[in-house]
């Protein structure tokens, strides 16, 4: 699995709107890693312990919880 780039996350969160930075986390890695799969993202967030936070933030436990998020914002 593919470690976050949290430098070219803080250069690519320079150029949005969102103020969510969990949502602009999840756009990142759709653009940066070019990863869609709400599993794989889910894997990929749960890998960092950042990223980790930002779930258990959510109450977001599975992938599903995350799809529906996804699909939220």
């Amino acid at each position: 699995m593919v470690d976050i780039n949290w430098a070219e996350y803080k250069e690519y969160k320079k150029y949005t709107t969102k103020k969510d930075n969990f949502s602009i986390l999840l756009d990142f890695i759709k653009s940066y890693y070019n990863i869609t799969n709400p599993f794989d993202i889910f894997e990929m967030l749960g890998a960092d312990e950042t990223a980790k936070m930002m779930l258990d933030k959510r109450d977001i436990t599975d992938a599903e919880k995350l799809e529906n998020y996804m699909y939220q914002h």
